[in-house]
C-alpha cells in the first residue's frame, strides 16, 4: 500500500506493509532534546513546523558529496521520553524507527496515528527512495543529528507496528 497522507494512517492495522510518497523528517535524540527545550521555553515556533506537519523518522541519515547515501532507522525508544511532546502538537502523528516505542507514545497515537518499523541494517535501500532533500535545520547538531526534510518516493517497505487503536507487535 502507497501512503500519501497523513489521515490514511489512521486506517492502517497492525502487520500491514506500507510504503511511503511525499514528505518525511529525520530527527534523533539531539533534535527531539531541543524541541522539548524550545517547547518548554515557550519558542514553539523556532520548531520547524515541518515536524508537526509530515512523519517523523529517527534516522541519522549520512550524506557524500551532498547526497544521503544511507538513512536507516536508529533505535526509536531513545526518543520515549521527547517523542510525547512532539506528539502533542503534532497533526501528522506517525512514527517511523526501530524498536517501537513505550506505553506514552501508543496512548498518543489512539485514534491519530501509528508507528512504522524500518527494517534495521537498510540505510541503502532507504536512501533509494530519496527524491531530494528539501530542507535542512539545526546542522549546527552535525550530520547525523541534523533535522532534514525529505521527499520521498515508495519509502519502505514498512511495517506498521503500533496503531491507531493501540495494537502493538511489541510487548509494551
Amino acid at each position: 500500500m502507497d501512503v500519501r497522507n497523513c489521515e490514511d494512517f489512521v486506517q492502517l492495522e497492525v502487520g500491514n506493509i506500507v510504503y511511503i510518497s511525499g514528505t518525511i523528517v529525520t530527527a534523533r535524540d539531539k533534535a527531539h532534546m531541543r524541541v522539548v527545550k524550545l517547547i518548554k521555553d515557550g519558542r514553539i515556533e523556532d520548531v520547524p513546523e515541518e515536524m508537526f506537519l509530515h512523519p517523523v523518522y529517527h534516522c541519522g541519515p549520512l550524506l557524500k558529496n551532498g547526497k544521503i547515501v544511507s538513512a536507516g532507522p536508529t533505535t526509536s525508544a531513545r526518543m520515549d521520553p521527547y517523542a510525547p511532546v512532539l506528539l502533542r502538537e503534532s497533526s501528522c502523528p506517525v512514527i517511523i524507527g526501530k524498536g517501537g516505542m513505550g506505553r506514552k507514545v501508543v496512548d498518543l497515537l489512539k485514534g491519530r496515528g501509528c508507528y512504522l518499523s524500518f527494517p534495521g541494517g537498510a540505510g541503502a535501500l532507504a536512501a533509494e527512495s530519496i527524491k531530494r532533500i528539501k530542507k535542512v535545520y539545526w546542522q549546527d547538531l552535525g550530520m547525523a543529528e541534523a533535522v532534514y526534510v525529505l521527499e520521498v518516493e515508495k519509502f519502505g517497505p514498512c511495517i506498521v507496528s503500533i496503531d491507531s487503536r493501540g495494537n502493538s507487535i511489541y510487548p509494551i
